[in-house]
């Protein structure tokens, strides 16, 4: 297997996205609001090439943070932490993903948060792009409840939307994303 450093990983990573994921048109985005372009990056992030890419990119981004976990809101956040995961294995470390579920289940053992138990560690938050910032803030919420201590939320793109400012501001963590509107090519 080939190695990869973190700048070629996030040069790529740019390239895919803006190659596969931006999607001109108007459309209406699940905040409600209506944008003149969708950045899609469940395209990427569950691309075989770019998801890999992701998780270097992500480490790189939150590597001066400890955490022992990491994940958010289904189904942004999901492949984003697995690709992290992934990155952490390779490099030869231990990094644990979580899923967090927009609702209870209403069965089996009827748990918000899947995955290892995150009580008692360090979790980072993670999603994959970042308009209002109600999905983190929801995964925040949950794992605080849950027994975690939230260290930070790092999403890939932010949308320049005041969701940073939210998440700081409510939740009281750091705020970090890997690429901005400026960098897609967007503002």
């Amino acid at each position: 297997m080939t190695t990869i450093d973190a700048s070629a990983a996030r040069a790529r990573l740019l390239e895919i996205i803006k190659d596969k994921a931006i999607v001109h048109g108007r459309v209406t985005l699940s905040s409600g609001k209506e944008a003149d372009y969708y950045v899609d990056l469940r395209r990427i992030s569950l691309d075989g090439e770019a998801a890999p890419l992701v998780g270097i990119v992500m480490r790189e981004l939150t590597k001066d943070l400890t955490y022992a976990a990491v994940g958010g809101l289904t189904l942004g956040a999901d492949p984003v932490a697995t690709s992290m995961l992934h990155a952490a294995a390779a490099a030869g470390e231990r990094l644990d993903a979580f899923v967090v579920r927009k609702a209870g289940k209403a069965h089996g053992l009827q748990q918000r948060i899947e995955g290892p138990s995150i009580k008692g560690r360090q979790v980072l938050v993670v999603e994959d792009t970042t308009t209002t910032g109600a999905s983190p803030l929801a995964a925040v919420e949950a794992a605080r409840e849950d027994g975690a201590e939230v260290v930070a939320v790092a999403t890939i793109a932010d949308r320049a939307t005041g969701a940073g400012d939210k998440i700081t501001a409510e939740a009281g963590v750091e705020y970090r994303y890997a690429f901005s509107l400026e960098e897609l090519g967007l503002a």
